[in-house]
């Protein structure tokens, strides 16, 4: 199985709520297939020290950022 490496290009952080944050990051794959770049958005919280721990997380593909960003606008109340 090819080995993936990650690359994290620029990266934002929205905190919310008790120690709660959201990550949105630009994040780039490279495999000896070629690279891939792509939209990480990521939950989690901090402990007292600082130290995050991230829950879930899901990628959205840079071909569709756009349309996913649209669409989320559209969904604010």
């Amino acid at each position: 199985m090819a080995e993936v490496e990650y690359e994290t290009l620029k990266a934002e952080e929205i905190d919310f709520g008790n120690n709660n944050f959201i990550e949105v990051a630009r994040k780039k794959a490279i495999s000896e297939k070629g690279e891939n770049e792509f939209v990480s958005i990521s939950r989690g919280f901090k402990f007292p020290d600082g130290t995050k721990r991230y829950v879930k997380s899901f990628t959205v593909p840079q071909e569709i950022v756009e349309k996913v960003a649209e669409q989320l606008k559209k969904m604010k109340a």
